[in-house]
């Protein structure tokens, strides 16, 4: 997988996490508040945020070590998973039906997941060496 899309995926994922962050502190704060749902907008978005970073961090890494399919499955789990994890959260907190419930959880298990990759990228010496 070429680093780029890696690079893209972080950053868009940063992005709107950060914006997600802002309208939920902002535009729907009231309507969180009252739902009690204002952490869970917030742990999205932090998620969200955290694995954006994680995967520009990996872009990086993959560069410098010419990527690997397992580095490359962690890109792909990272960023389906927080679309997963933290889009059912946003959904959740504005009143989705509980169906939806269950996509956070998978989401969560797809981005453990991605750290079990860069885990056994790393032992298999696909690290870049510090």
């Amino acid at each position: 997988m070429n680093p780029r899309v890696a690079l893209l995926a972080g950053a868009l994922l940063g992005g709107t996490g950060v914006g997600a962050g802002a309208f939920g502190a902002h535009g729907l704060h009231a309507l969180l508040m009252e739902r009690g749902m204002l952490h869970a907008w917030e742990t999205g978005a932090h998620y969200q945020e955290l694995h954006g970073v994680a995967l520009i961090a990996l872009a990086a890494w993959m560069r410098a070590a010419g990527g690997s399919r397992t580095a490359s499955i962690a890109v792909w789990c990272w960023t389906g998973g927080s679309i997963l994890f933290s889009s059912s959260l946003y959904l959740l907190a504005t009143g989705a039906p509980h169906w939806v419930g269950p996509l956070t959880p998978l989401g969560g298990t797809v981005l453990i997941a991605g750290w079990v990759s860069v885990a056994l990228a790393a032992a298999k010496g696909q690290a870049v060496s510090v």
